[in-house]
């Protein structure tokens, strides 16, 4: 214990809180600074509604969107599978799941070209039949879903864990059908963790910039999402770039803090 103004403090509220102090002017002072440098430019609000901006932003939220939609609908049924089932095989599965969380961006884009290229796993075979990935919107999807579906996954894992099985077991026993149960019982009790989980995922996957840059290159209007964009602007125009880079922050904060919100007015409702 420690006296400040008379009043004893724990050390470790002490050290806590220049911990916090030290961590939120880390974080915040490059973003303020990003902020206050935009705004000195005298073509700010030009810039950033600009066609090249607006281009970008576009393919952005319309490949994130297309990538979540997959994300929730494959990653809702595999997260539970995760959570239930406790077998060598699905521990394993975990692990793998995790995978894109600790591999750099350009290897995993590396490693969806072997797979999809033409001459990858899958891509020789697909070549024939005229399908042909790399270099395209789908790719910019793939690559999205890629580096952004583990944080989904991982999140909602966590919520179904939570969630006891004895009321899905009560609910069988009444004679509901395991979907019903799932879908009346089970997810209402995880949605804060589901929309915890999408809006991580949703401001990785529109962040996405080095698995998309090696696997969907960076095409202006077909494959250049914003994080592209801002980085051909940085080649050509400061003022630009900075433009640009401020408005992909407030979409990704925008996301966050809706999401967040509709988390936190389904808590205050179930109580």
């Amino acid at each position: 214990m420690t006296t400040v103004q008379g009043a004893k403090v724990p050390v470790a509220l002490l050290t806590g809180g220049a911990a916090i102090t030290l961590y939120l002017l880390f974080i915040g002072l490059p973003l303020i600074a990003l902020l206050f440098r935009a705004l000195e430019q005298d073509s700010f609000l030009e810039a950033m509604t600009g066609a090249h901006a607006m281009t970008g932003l576009r393919l952005s939220l319309f490949t994130s969107a297309i990538s979540m939609g997959v994300v929730v609908a494959i990653g809702t049924p595999f997260a539970y599978l995760l959570a239930r089932v406790d077998r060598p095989v699905v521990r394993l599965l975990d692990t793998l799941v995790e995978l894109p969380l600790v591999l750099p961006p350009v290897v995993a884009g590396l490693a969806m070209l072997m797979a999809f290229g033409r001459q990858g796993f899958l891509g020789k075979w697909l070549e024939p039949l005229g399908v042909s990935i790399p270099f395209t919107v789908t790719a910019v999807v793939f690559a999205q879903m890629f580096v952004a579906a583990p944080f989904y996954i991982r999140s909602l894992r966590l919520g179904f864990q939570a969630v006891p099985r004895e009321l899905e077991e009560l609910s069988e026993t009444l004679g509901v059908s395991p979907l019903r149960t799932f879908i009346r019982i089970t997810l209402p009790l995880v949605r804060p963790s589901l929309l915890g989980g999408l809006a991580l995922a949703w401001a990785r996957a529109i962040s996405e910039f080095g698995a998309t840059m090696m696997f969907a290159g960076n095409f202006p209007g077909r494959t250049q999402t914003m994080p592209l964009a801002i980085l051909t602007a940085l080649e050509s125009d400061l003022s630009v770039a900075l433009a640009m880079a401020v408005l992909l922050t407030a979409v990704s904060v925008g996301i966050l803090v809706a999401l967040g919100l509709l988390g936190v007015a389904y808590r205050r409702d179930s109580q």
